[in-house]
């Protein structure tokens, strides 16, 4: 049965293509047909003043005006069809290739970054050349071990912003200074494997857990179960028939979205960097799995910088400061409290929360 409905659907897609080649064909034969009736016609109209030979002729190359038209339309349908081939090839050797991956000259030390202290200096973004900016003048000195929460309505430049501290995108003008080390003067490799970030959408590999926690292998079991227990998901892994080999399908589709999140959460944790970015990394799961990933980044990453893009505000209610975001520019960042007693952005949307 299962073999039955794969070929219906299989036959889904090619019924429709073989209509089409039959509607091509019937059109071409008529166009054919049409040309042989009228060289014929023709012949007979003209006869007293037109050679045989030539009504012959015409006659022969008039018969095989169907096979040529099909000949010439399916060649020029199929070169169509397999020139989109080339044109991809020829858009992928015009994208413009990243930064270097590592620059000898221009390499960080190696416990870069000690502090964790962030320096955003006039900062502007666009997607591309010849687009608006959608970070405009960002302009603001974070200390270290700063907690900071990012808020702002939808298509404010929260995640772009996370973007462009990695360099996913390059900067358009201003910089942004990363314990004294300009970021756009080091290699891309130097720069993301000194970052850390947890995203919304939790990204694991097809592979063991432990590939999937320690991929580059640096770490020892224990330190793999350390974080698991921190993560909270010590009871999990240790129910397990193979503990930290068990087998993790492509995308965590055998894990459930909490416990997919839980793993990137450990993944953080074993990395130990100073600068942590959260991008509403609790945003598609439970309460109860936010309130664990809340409660063990305020307890491991407390004398770390940590920059969170919320969509709940009670997840940065009680952070050391919060940047409200409008249009790609800057439009509040102080503390909460304060925040709050303005009455402005921050507070038009805590209030919408219920949190004011």
């Amino acid at each position: 049965m299962e073999s039955y409905g794969r070929v219906d659907e299989s036959q889904v897609a090619h019924y429709p293509a073989i209509c089409a080649n039959r509607w091509l064909a019937l059109r071409l034969e008529f166009i054919g047909a049409a040309i042989l009736f009228f060289a014929s016609l023709f012949a007979v109209v003209a006869r007293e003043t037109i050679a045989p030979g030539l009504v012959g002729l015409s006659v022969a190359y008039a018969l095989q005006i169907t096979g040529s038209l099909n000949w010439m339309v399916r060649q020029s349908s199929e070169m169509e069809t397999n020139i989109v081939a080339v044109e991809r090839i020829k858009e992928y050797t015009a994208i413009p290739r990243e930064a270097d991956w590592i620059i000898p000259s221009h390499r960080p030390p190696d416990e870069w970054p000690h502090q964790g202290r962030v320096e955003i200096e006039r900062f502007n973004l666009r997607y591309r050349e010849q687009l608006p900016m959608v970070l405009k003048d960002i302009n603001c000195a974070i200390g270290a071990k700063e907690k900071i929460g990012i808020v702002g309505r939808t298509g404010a430049g929260k995640s772009t912003l996370t973007l462009a501290l990695f360099r996913i995108l390059e900067r358009a003008g201003g910089r942004i200074v990363i314990d004294g080390v300009d970021i756009a003067t080091i290699g891309l490799q130097d720069l993301r494997s000194r970052l850390t970030i947890i995203p919304q959408d939790p990204v694991l590999f097809s592979g063991t857990l432990r590939l999937n926690l320690d991929p580059f292998n640096k770490h020892t079991d224990n330190e793999l179960w350390n974080v698991l227990e921190v993560a909270h998901l010590k009871n999990f892994v240790t129910g397990l028939e193979k503990g930290l080999q068990f087998a993790i399908l492509d995308g965590g589709e055998n894990l459930s979205v909490g416990q997919r999140q839980l793993v990137c959460l450990a993944r953080a944790l074993l990395r130990k960097s100073k600068i942590l970015v959260l991008d509403e990394a609790t945003a598609a799961v439970d309460l109860e799995t936010d309130e664990f990933i809340q409660q063990t980044i305020r307890r491991e990453f407390a004398d770390h910088t940590v920059f969170t893009i919320a969509h709940r505000l009670n997840t940065i209610i009680d952070y050391d400061r919060v940047m409200v975001l409008k249009n790609g520019s800057v439009a509040e960042f102080d503390s909460p409290s304060n925040l709050l007693s303005r009455r402005g952005l921050f507070y038009g949307m805590a209030r919408d929360a219920g949190l004011a």
